[in-house]
């Protein structure tokens, strides 16, 4: 019973920060949208987006006449889900630079609400990696491919392939010069494939990220080649403590042009993001299902 006053307590306190006007957004991560009787009296109308895991879901937001996006189910931990909900909002258009976000999230598999925190759009947040500005890109760019590339990586980290685990880069945009930066080291299984058929966000793509080498992804999503040697010269540009060849590879080609790197790691499934030779956004998992 205490707990479950300390819950409703909690959650009231919370929206009631979100409402007032120096709060942009309330975003709540959860599968279990709040009750009208939770919200009522509070003018979060036009402030709240919920992100949640199903369609179908998301389809009873809208219904209701709220905001929602769809995020990965995958075991993640609360902040790392707000940072993807956060990353799916800008793709969407739904927060931009200088916004000031309240956002509310629990456990994967738990319906209630326990983690409450704000975010500035735009700020540094090095020690988070919660930069979701980083993913502002130039007008070539898609922000919607490059969610979709983040979700793929999630994907990919959470399940591997085949029960195995992998790790792989996928380098979307300059892709030019990436092109003219890398080597195939394996035949390029998308060689003659038409366009319609190799979009980056394709299911089918994972099953390619047991190749040795990195995914070249065109600014629209169409993926130019699988299993390219990024043959770096960057050499000021290091991966973090920790981190091997791969993330070395994705620091130096954003270094050396104008493309957005996202790496899995096969030792732990994380997905990092790097962008001018430094990591802007790191996702890391609770789980694998391998």
């Amino acid at each position: 019973m205490a707990d479950g006053k300390l819950e409703r307590d909690f959650i009231r306190s919370a929206l009631a920060l979100a409402s007032r006007p120096e709060v942009d957004r309330l975003v709540i991560v959860t599968d279990r949208p709040l009750s009208p009787a939770e919200l009522r009296g509070r003018p979060l109308k036009k402030k709240l987006v919920y992100a949640v895991t199903d369609e179908a879901i998301a389809d009873q937001v809208w219904a209701r006449r709220y905001l929602a996006v769809v995020i990965p189910p995958y075991e993640y931990a609360r902040i790392e889900r707000i940072k993807v909900a956060l990353v799916a909002c800008r793709s969407e258009g739904l927060v931009r630079d200088g916004d000031t976000i309240v956002a509310l999230a629990g456990r994967a598999q738990d319906v209630s609400l326990d983690t409450l925190i704000r975010v500035r759009i735009g700020a540094e947040q090095e020690e988070e990696r919660v930069r979701v500005d980083a993913i502002g890109l130039a007008p070539e760019f898609s922000s919607q491919v490059v969610e979709g590339l983040i979700h793929t990586a999630m994907e990919i980290g959470a399940q591997g392939y085949e029960g195995h685990a992998v790790g792989t880069i996928l380098v979307v945009g300059d892709a030019t010069a990436v092109m003219e930066k890398s080597r195939q080291i394996l035949i390029n299984p998308f060689q003659g494939v038409s366009e319609v058929d190799r979009n980056c966000i394709d299911p089918a793509i994972r099953a390619f990220a047991v190749l040795d080498g990195a995914f070249v992804v065109r600014e629209d999503g169409v993926v130019l080649a699988a299993g390219r040697y990024l043959q770096s010269v960057s050499l000021d540009v290091k991966a973090p403590m920790g981190l091997g060849a791969r993330h070395a590879a994705a620091a130096a080609v954003t270094a050396e042009t104008r493309a957005i790197a996202v790496t899995v790691s096969q030792t732990s499934g994380a997905v990092r993001v790097f962008k001018q030779g430094g990591i802007v956004l790191e996702i890391h998992q609770m789980a694998r299902r391998i």
